[in-house]
């Protein structure tokens, strides 16, 4: 049988109806695509500042991503707040970075304490994108601006940060909080200042009372994601021990050689760095109170219940030493550069910032902040990584964060 020959106009108006075919495909990827950068924009936005995007500043991070920018770059514009991002910016610190960090600041771990001096400290620092490490030693504190109408910084009450914190002030920006050294405000000499540790708020919840160990406690599980009972070592010397310290708990010693050791023998080498340190109050008013410092004499918290065991370490001054180097616990990625080993707050706190444990420890913090999860291992190395290689920029860890989980 003849087979036809096909008609020329069909032909043509069936390649007509194929490339219209590719075209709307084509069209339809790019919608897709187009679709996925302003979704991933718009969850970058959400985690990072808390609330969503004005238009203008989703369609600006929209066109950052498909620009070539990237959401890296997306998510620094939230941060730093240039131009139309400066609201964005205001939630990012007033609410993200404080909600983070008031619960280092209190005992009971609540993000529902008052603004306060620690936590102040700690945004600024991140706003200004100094080296974290200093946190933990550095000179450094943050106060209100002098032009805001603000009570004075006081050592003996948190007027001037709640003041703040009533008046929604825009901690984003450098001209309403101000960084500075500590003396003008705490009275402590620049060698006893050591970043957080001591400001008002951490003595108020630290140094009160007791024998400052919770102050060496709550660093190591705000600052190195750990707790005592993890990092438990029976095997070192308890040559420093304090006397507070029964040698047999209950009469039994195999308590104390068995358990209580594997804390103190670590612990109190260390805690010693604060032997100088307390926080004084009036009778039954704990909020109107100060942080104390005696250079060169030790306080008497520091050598209370010395018949517990007579014969127990005496604290002489503010020396510290590390045991903690060698054993199990030279897992938390001790410092080679450092002696191991001081005297004073700032230079134990240079011991614990300085640790592979401090650098991994802010990268799980800020996870859980801006993506409600555990990194994975992978992210976990990858974004620690970053962090150390910026010179510990926290900036570059919520940024690379955010984008770890704006979703595909």
């Amino acid at each position: 049988m003849k087979q036809e020959r096909p008609n020329s106009l069909m032909v043509w108006r069936k390649g007509l109806l194929g490339i219209g075919a590719i075209m709307m495909l084509v069209s339809s990827q790019a919608l897709i695509a187009d679709a996925q950068d302003r979704r991933q924009a718009k969850r970058i936005h959400d985690r990072l500042a808390g609330t969503p995007p004005s238009p203008a500043v989703l369609n600006d991070m929209e066109q950052t991503i498909l620009s070539g920018g990237g959401a890296y770059q997306a998510a620094l514009d939230v941060i730093e707040g240039p131009g139309i991002y400066q609201s964005s910016a205001k939630n990012f610190y007033n609410v993200t970075v404080k909600n983070m960090t008031t619960p280092w600041t209190n005992e009971a771990q609540t993000v529902f304490a008052p603004f306060n001096d620690y936590t102040a400290t700690v945004i600024g620092m991140i706003r200004d994108d100094i080296d974290f490490r200093r946190v933990l030693w550095d000179d450094i504190i943050y106060v209100g601006a002098s032009n805001l109408g603000l009570p004075t910084y006081s050592p003996d009450n948190n007027d001037h940060y709640e003041y703040m914190e009533r008046l929604d002030i825009d901690l984003s920006d450098s001209d309403n909080l101000v960084r500075d050294s500590q003396a003008p405000w705490t009275g402590l000499p620049a060698n006893a200042a050591a970043g957080v540790l001591t400001t008002r708020a951490a003595a108020r919840a630290f140094f009160i009372d007791g024998t400052n160990r919770a102050m060496f406690r709550f660093t190591l599980m705000n600052h190195l994601c750990t707790d005592l009972e993890p990092i438990k070592d029976i095997s070192r010397s308890p040559d420093r021990v304090q006397q507070d310290v029964s040698r047999s708990p209950g009469g039994d010693s195999r308590l104390f050689m068995n358990n209580c050791v594997g804390c103190h023998a670590g612990m109190d080498p260390l805690n010693q760095a604060f032997a100088y340190y307390n926080y004084e109050y009036p009778d039954g008013d704990e909020d109107g109170g100060r942080l104390v410092y005696t250079p060169g004499s030790v306080q008497g918290k520091f050598l209370i219940n010395a018949n517990n065991f007579k014969y127990g370490y005496i604290t002489q001054d503010d020396s510290w030493e590390n045991y903690w180097r060698v054993g199990p616990n030279s897992l938390l990625g001790w410092s080679s550069s450092l002696p191991g080993a001081g005297n004073g707050a700032s230079s134990m706190g240079q011991e614990l910032a300085n640790t592979e444990a401090f650098a991994s420890c802010q990268v799980k913090k800020v996870f859980k902040t801006v993506c409600f999860r555990e990194p994975s291992l992978s992210e976990l190395s990858t974004v620690t990584g970053q962090f150390v290689s910026s010179g510990y920029s926290m900036k570059e860890v919520f940024a690379r964060t955010a984008v770890a989980c704006m979703g595909i």
